[in-house]
């Protein structure tokens, strides 16, 4: 795991070993946690997808994949008694953007659960990038599943009420959605840059959150194409593996008592052969485990941008307020620290009148009370951002190291398997070979 830096709050986020939980399923990323969360109360599911052609906003022809959810009350069923019909509705990729970027503004110091990539990436040869493939749109629709299980699991996004429309209602969602005005208050990326540049006294916890991120997507991404390279030259190799079937059941045809040896020998290989699609199959699932932190780390770098807004505003609040109290304290005193226009206007046209004075400092007083009321008003924002965001990463990185772990081990578990199978392989031909 990358150094992140000698603070010691952040050592201790990212180096505190975590009891393992199992999985309950190893090939789908759904391990959440269901206490006092929307899972107590509901199942959630995205159970298949659709392709569908329909006109867009320009009024032209454009084909498009659908997801249905599907919801149902988690109460037990009594003993005898048949479960509830579920509720359902469609939505598109597009729709659970929209989620998500109303959840980015609307609470910024929660490290927002990531969408599956839009298009296919880190894919070897074998692998359709196309975003309409039935494989991709497969993995798409459990990825999304796994969005919304993360989303209802969550001690804070499971209570939010436009979540919940969006599992439950299929019109009235985007127009509740809108009407909260999320989007007013989506801070653009320039002034994000702006602050991060322009930041004075940066919290050495959220650069080095910051840097982590950075240096776990780097890491990540590195393994995916590894694994990419590794699954073509795999593939090759398995596929390789079929023409040992051919050359033996071609040599069977001319051999009378090796005949029968030989062409089951060639079985086996064929069989070895086809079996690499199976796994690279399962394969993909794994990856697509890793590529949710990939993308996580992009949510958590989402936090850092904006505690570093929350401290450039609290800066320039601080900066307003010096700025105001020099000014009455030059009225006051009638001494000038700085050039100023003020001064070089007293100097060509005369000083101003003492009724002039009064009426300025007045002014002054109360610009100056309300510079240090604002100036509260961002330290409180500031403290209780710092607050809750560094509660959410501590959560955040319990589940990271939980769920990277087991992911990993699993990946691990299906290589031995998968080498496991190849020995039984050879193993058969071995005993074809001895009864020949």
């Amino acid at each position: 795991m990358a150094d992140c830096g000698s603070n010691e709050e952040v050592a201790v986020i990212f180096n505190t070993d975590i009891t393992s939980t199992e999985s309950e399923n190893n090939l789908i990323n759904t391990m959440v946690e269901r206490e006092a969360t929307l899972l107590r109360k509901m199942e959630i599911n995205v159970t298949e997808a659709e392709k569908r052609t329909g006109k867009n906003t320009v009024n032209m022809l454009e084909t498009y994949t659908v997801y249905l959810i599907e919801t149902r009350s988690a109460e037990t069923v009594p003993e005898g008694g048949a479960p509830a019909t579920p509720d359902s509705l469609w939505r598109r990729y597009s729709e659970f953007e929209l989620l998500r970027t109303y959840l980015l503004v609307t609470y910024p110091y929660i490290i927002i659960p990531p969408l599956p990539e839009k298009r296919a990436e880190f894919v070897w040869h074998k692998m359709s990038a196309d975003n309409l493939d039935p494989d991709f749109v497969e993995r798409r629709r459990v990825g999304l599943e796994n969005f919304l299980l993360r989303v209802a699991s969550h001690p804070v996004l499971y209570n939010d009420k436009i979540f919940f429309l969006f599992l439950t209602e299929e019109k009235e969602w985007r127009e509740a959605v809108l009407d909260t005005g999320f989007q007013d208050k989506v801070d653009s990326r320039l002034k994000s840059l702006s602050a991060m540049f322009r930041v004075k006294n940066p919290d050495e916890r959220f650069t080095e959150l910051k840097h982590y991120s950075d240096e776990l997507n780097a890491v990540i991404s590195q393994l995916l194409r590894v694994r990419a390279r590794v699954a073509d030259r795999l593939y090759g190799v398995y596929k390789v593996h079929g023409n040992y079937g051919r050359v033996f059941s071609e040599w069977s045809a001319i051999e009378k008592e090796m005949g029968d040896g030989l062409q089951s020998a060639g079985h086996h290989m064929d069989t070895f052969a086809a079996s690499i699609d199976d796994i690279l199959e399962e394969e993909e699932h794994y990856a697509d485990q890793l590529k949710e932190y990939l993308f996580y780390a992009e949510a958590v770098r989402s936090v850092c941008r904006k505690h570093e807004l929350i401290q450039y505003e609290l800066e320039m609040v601080a900066q307003d307020l010096v700025s105001k109290k020099q000014q009455k304290e030059e009225l006051a005193t009638g001494t000038v620290r700085v050039f100023s226009l003020k001064g070089m206007t007293s100097k060509l046209f005369g000083q101003e009148s003492q009724e002039q004075r009064e009426s300025r400092m007045a002014a002054l007083e109360q610009s100056t009370r309300e510079g240090e009321e604002a100036l509260k008003e961002k330290n409180t924002e500031s403290q209780e951002f710092v607050r809750t965001a560094w509660k959410d990463i501590g959560r955040f990185k319990e589940q990271k190291d939980r769920d990277l772990r087991e992911a990993l081990i699993s990946y691990a578990i299906m290589q031995v398997s998968m080498c496991k199978k190849g020995i039984q392989v050879w193993s058969n031909a071995k005993e074809c070979f001895n009864k020949m």
